[in-house]
């Protein structure tokens, strides 16, 4: 004799109560043959429903063995629970349990994306089934546009979808009027008359009638187990069944089996969050203040950085100043002459030097016309304005042979402009000024340099230095010396090599260097930790944000809890539902993510709209590991409410829907 396809032996299921337990099935023994139709009786708080479930394995028995065509299932894990559920049963209740966000078909497909059927084979399939239950035009219908017995009827089909064995009705005809019950009832039979094993619980023993065998239970024990003739079995006709294709010819491999539930959890994901809008834009208003602040405050530190470094190299890029003394605040410096002319040309010679000028300065009053000011009086060489990036706003400078003759032209800047010839209204150049008693023709004018550490106001006139050495100073000894390094040389190693040639020639150490690549390696590092400071309080916007997504998602599997009992039922893997939930939470946080890259840019055109001269600069890199953040956020806080989606029980979960 066969292995009967349903053997239960024994079966016991208590639950908690107070401190206690209570026995909702107490040692139930059952067997049901391949292609019976059996209905199940008994009155509420019987147990019958808890029957169904265990039958059903959407539920375990505390004590008992419960055999499914030879196999036990006590030693099955969830996903293999998941399997007899997907291939072995189809399951029809009550209140339908349809997904609101998908239509007739849509519902009807569910089961066969769990076994990987291909697109193409489980439409045809689908829309075949409902055809033939008569909804063959409903079939792009939403469960809101259906009536109850139309909804049942795309019930029915799910449960045909995978071309299950076992057909479990759980109260079917229960929330239907009498002749969509009826309609119901007739599909069932003919389900059975085409080899279905067709299990109905119910209450009404008018309906059970209908079934081949009625199992009576009462308060968790079955007192009746008998056989019913059907009026009219014998000679039973039925409508034609569907040509249906066995399910290894519509499944396909593992891989597009994963990308077909991948991309049904990717849909179901995109439904969820047109279906809360509010609720999705409230979520991701946490990540688009992050990621938008953490961007824009990249992009002003870099923004800042630049600028700073476009100032320090507006006094000169690549340069060593030479002064006389020990260090700075040497209060001897002033009597040491050591730092003479020779000193500058042999720098000259060195092959890591661009360009050098030796320096001398004094102060003076400037006149021109009825206009006097006190002004900074700076001697140097024609290489000085090579060396300090200094730009011309008109004129010319003054060249090596003006320094050789002793030439008394004077370079004026804007400052000086501004004060002696304000009411000018032509060209300063060519204008003679008299620097103390000594008369200097304007050769050009300087456009305004950034970055002079507190002399922005200064006025400033630039002469050959032999001019000022000869004219106003008396002495051939220098400030300092000014000298470019080539792009090919790092400054540290030519400072250390300008010490080492200056050192011998002067037989001790009577100088000191400042090095611009250490003010600038000072200022770029600090204005990185002010960006890193601000850049961390940004971040913690976004851990609030990840947050918030985290709550919300944990209130969208409370409130979706049926949909996941659905799911479970008709075959879904933990793996599935966990996928869905996450899948649904990274794409709240890229959304969230793509629209605060779309804020900061759309921050920083409006703010160039207000400040010429300075502007967010955005970096590559930091846009992408906002990206990839945001991508981590819905992984990481994602992870918990899509975990605890898919260890729900599916019973508990069937239940609150």
């Amino acid at each position: 004799m066969s292995e009967p396809i349903i053997a239960l032996s024994g079966i016991r299921r208590e639950y908690p109560s107070g401190e206690g337990t209570i026995a909702v099935l107490k040692d139930v023994d059952l067997s049901i043959e391949a292609g019976e139709m059996v209905a199940i009786v008994g009155a509420s708080g019987s147990g019958k429903s808890t029957l169904m479930n265990i039958l059903g394995c959407l539920d375990r028995p505390t004590s008992g063995s419960y055999r499914i065509s030879g196999v036990e299932t006590s030693a099955l894990d969830v996903d293999a629970l998941a399997a007899l559920r997907r291939e072995h049963f189809g399951f029809i209740f009550q209140r339908y349990h349809l997904l609101g966000e998908l239509t007739a078909l849509g519902n009807v497909e569910i089961p066969a994306i769990y076994a990987g059927v291909s697109p193409n084979a489980r439409q045809e399939r689908a829309e075949a089934l409902l055809a033939r239950l008569g909804m063959a035009e409903r079939v792009g219908h939403r469960p809101g546009q259906l009536s109850g017995g139309q909804q049942q009827r795309v019930s029915i089909a799910r449960a045909l979808m995978n071309d299950g064995q076992v057909i479990l009705a759980d109260e079917p005809t229960g929330a239907l009027d009498s002749h969509s019950g009826e309609e119901v009832l007739r599909i069932l039979g003919e389900l059975h008359a085409e080899g279905h094993t067709v299990i109905i619980v119910t209450h009404d023993m008018s309906i059970a009638r209908r079934a081949q065998r009625i199992i009576e239970i009462r308060d968790g024990s079955i007192v009746a187990d008998n056989r019913n003739t059907v009026e009219g079995e014998d000679g039973a006709t039925s409508s034609p069944a569907i040509e249906e294709k066995p399910p290894s010819e519509i499944k396909t491999s593992r891989l597009r089996g994963f990308l077909s539930s991948f991309q049904e959890a990717f849909r179901m994901a995109l439904l969820a969050m047109r279906a809360h809008k509010l609720r999705t834009f409230l979520t991701m208003l946490g990540i688009i203040i992050g990621i938008a602040s953490v961007v824009s405050v990249v992009a002003l530190g870099k923004g800042s950085q630049q600028r700073v470094l476009e100032n320090i190299s507006s006094l000169g890029t690549n340069t060593l100043e030479i002064f006389a003394g020990k260090d700075f605040g040497d209060v001897r410096s002033g009597k040491i002459t050591t730092l003479v002319v020779s000193d500058a040309d042999a720098l000259a010679s060195q092959p890591y030097v661009a360009a050098v000028t030796p320096t001398v300065s004094t102060s003076s009053t400037v006149r021109f016309g009825a206009k006097e000011s006190n002004a900074m009086i700076s001697g140097v060489s024609e290489r000085y304005f090579v060396a300090k990036g200094t730009k011309l706003s008109e004129g010319r400078f003054f060249n090596a042979s003006s320094v050789l003759e002793k030439t008394q032209e004077v370079v004026i800047d804007e400052n000086t402009r501004k004060a002696l010839f304000a009411d000018l209204n032509e060209s300063p150049v060519g204008k003679v000024i008299l620097i103390g008693t000594v008369p200097a023709r304007v050769v050009g004018v300087t456009k305004t340099q950034q970055g002079g550490f507190g002399s922005s106001q200064n006025l400033s006139l630039y002469l050959p230095y032999t001019t000022v050495q000869a004219r106003f100073l008396g002495s051939l000894s220098l400030r300092s010396i000014t000298v470019q390094v080539n792009d090919e040389t790092s400054t540290a190693l030519a400072e250390k090599a300008v010490t080492q040639l200056l050192t011998l020639r002067h037989g001790t150490k009577d100088f000191y260097i400042l090095n611009t690549d250490d003010i600038r390696e000072t200022i770029t590092s600090t204005t990185q930790t002010m960006t890193l400071l601000v850049a961390a309080i940004a971040v913690i916007s976004l851990v609030v944000g990840g947050i918030g997504v985290m709550n919300i998602m944990l209130v969208s599997v409370s409130e979706r809890v049926s949909e996941i009992g659905v799911r479970m039922a008709v075959g879904a893997r933990r793996s599935d539902i966990l996928r869905q939930f996450l899948i649904e939470a990274v794409l709240v946080c890229l959304v969230g993510g793509l629209a605060g890259i779309s804020v900061a840019l759309g921050f920083g055109g409006l703010f160039s709209l207000f400040s010429s001269n300075f502007s967010l600069v955005y970096s590559t890199t930091s846009i992408v590991a906002a990206f990839v953040c945001s991508s981590l956020i819905g992984v990481v806080f994602g992870y918990l409410p899509a975990r605890n989606a898919s260890q729900l029980d599916p019973v508990a979960a069937l239940s609150k829907g």
